[in-house]
């Protein structure tokens, strides 16, 4: 194999990595990223907070797990800046829906921002469940930037192992 053949057989492997690597990313954050819409404030007049929330990122990763136990399943969220009374959480159909409005920050007076790579406003992520569950005994936790959901599975979802006896 001449040279030129294994440089451009080098080329070709690093390239073909690359596209793996972006797809593997692309295919990993797909239902992560999610959309942030601009709330603007409630007089006609546009404030300074107005001009900042439409110059915020209109996009952030809001990464999650799902986790099935025996009797439950659990879903965890990641999405700081926020509190409890922040989130309306519902389960439609055989999905987990978390809605929101993440606000900005008022306390600062003067300044100017360089880098505003966090997002703001309104914001909806739905989350396939694994199973079916029974919403009426859910619970809902946030902590430290974490939303975590407890999901009991409905009576018929729940495995059970059945043994064989001897007659």
């Amino acid at each position: 194999m001449s040279t030129l053949d294994q440089l451009h057989h080098g080329v070709s492997q690093i390239r073909d990595s690359l596209i793996e690597g972006w797809q593997y990313l692309r295919e990993r954050t797909l239902g992560a990223v999610t959309h942030f819409k601009a709330v603007k404030g409630k007089g006609d007049i546009e404030t300074q907070r107005d001009q900042h929330m439409l110059q915020a990122s209109r996009w952030a990763l809001l990464a999650a797990e799902v986790y099935e136990a025996d009797d439950a399943v659990q879903v965890r969220l990641e999405i700081p800046g926020m509190t409890g009374d922040d989130f309306d959480i519902s389960v439609i159909d055989n999905y987990l829906v978390v809605r929101g409005e993440k606000q900005m920050n008022s306390e600062r007076r003067q300044g100017r921002f360089h880098v505003m790579e966090c997002a703001y406003g309104r914001f909806e992520r739905a989350i396939e469940l694994p199973a079916r569950i029974d919403d009426s005994g859910a619970r809902a936790r946030y902590r430290n930037g974490v939303l975590t959901v407890t999901l009991p599975k409905n009576k018929a979802s729940i495995r059970r192992k059945i043994t064989v006896g001897e007659h």
